[in-house]
């Protein structure tokens, strides 16, 4: 009877310890794939500048004589009536030290010319010391106006869009500087500045879909121009592309663009979907005989929608787009 007993413990125990998830297997991750194959793949170029007038639509302000920027009438992409102020500057400390050696100057070339009169009504001076004197009194006074007498609010010369302004407030200009450009209302033009690198796989025709900052409309066009010549200052090209007229566009306004550029030749690709990244490095799972395998590859340009992949992959291979988030290397999966 104790045998029984024991025979029949070892049995419940047996039977305990043997769990319904040791006799399934584990399900499978759900996945989509998308076969390697190969394919032109072109590239997005996401560009920076800015709408600005043509060149015979520009017009520069300048400070008249060195002088302290105070204040912002009309900012950047302002619509001005001509006439209307736009920026207000006021004597820097140089010109206030010029400003009173001229009144002083003049002071004393008045008073040299009023002596001039008395001693030639006197006798004492010819005529031609008189007029030696007026001609200093002329010239001192000449110097106090031109220092004096200039405006510094500089005013649109014509209708159109503030451009751009040099500076802000309390920077101090000297004589001659551009602190102002205005634009006409005539064509608007979107100016970008680009990696040299990149000069020639842009040209002239190439598509950019250009957008304001902040705005989500996308406006279509295409190059006009392609400078390769690099700017000193910001060590870019320029590339240019007409705008339609109207109030889309403001000059001095902001812009974005992105220029796609058909690829030449072909290249292994894979959808975008399927890249994933750890640490920067890009890797993809490849699945075989239903096991998920991670592959790091090294990638190449890409369109938004394929990229191409330099290394890691073969024709052929069967990349996972959907799920691969939730995989881990020899995962087994199946397909959606």
């Amino acid at each position: 009877m104790k045998t029984i007993v024991t025979v029949m413990a070892l049995m419940l125990l047996a039977a305990c310890s043997s769990s319904p998830q040791e006799d399934s297997a584990q399900p499978p991750a759900l996945v989509t794939l998308a076969t390697v194959g190969r394919q032109a793949v072109g590239e997005t170029i996401r560009l920076y500048g800015v709408a600005d007038s043509g060149p015979g639509e520009r017009a520069d302000l300048f400070a008249p004589i060195e002088a302290r920027f105070v204040a912002i009438d009309a900012p950047v992409g302002s619509a001005v009536r001509q006439g209307q102020a736009i920026v207000r500057l006021t004597p820097g400390p140089t010109t206030m030290l010029y400003m009173a050696k001229a009144r002083s100057d003049a002071q004393a070339a008045n008073a040299a010319y009023a002596r001039a009169v008395r001693m030639r009504g006197d006798g004492l001076m010819s005529d031609a010391d008189v007029e030696t004197a007026r001609a200093a009194k002329a010239g001192a006074e000449a110097t106090v106006a031109s220092l004096t007498g200039r405006s510094l609010t500089l005013r649109a010369p014509r209708a159109g869009y503030v451009e751009s302004i040099t500076g802000t407030p309390g920077d101090l200009f000297p004589a001659g500087t551009s602190v102002v450009t205005i634009s006409g209302t005539g064509a608007i033009r979107a100016r970008f500045g680009i990696d040299p690198a990149l000069v020639g796989n842009l040209h002239i025709g190439t598509a950019i879909a250009i957008r304001t900052a902040g705005s989500s409309r996308v406006i279509p066009a295409r190059l006009s121009a392609v400078d390769p010549m690099v700017d000193p200052q910001t060590k870019l090209a320029t590339a240019y592309a007409d705008l339609p007229a109207g109030p889309a566009f403001r000059p001095g306004e902001t812009l974005t663009g992105e220029a796609k550029m058909q690829g030449s030749g072909d290249a292994l690709a894979i959808p975008y979907a399927a890249l994933l990244d750890d640490a920067g490095q890009p890797f993809v799972f490849v699945v075989i005989k239903g096991t998920a395998h991670r592959r790091d590859i090294v990638t190449g340009s890409s369109d938004g929608a394929v990229i191409a992949v330099a290394r890691g992959l073969s024709s052929g291979d069967k990349v996972v787009v959907e799920g691969g988030t939730a995989l881990d290397d020899g995962m087994r999966v199946r397909l959606r």
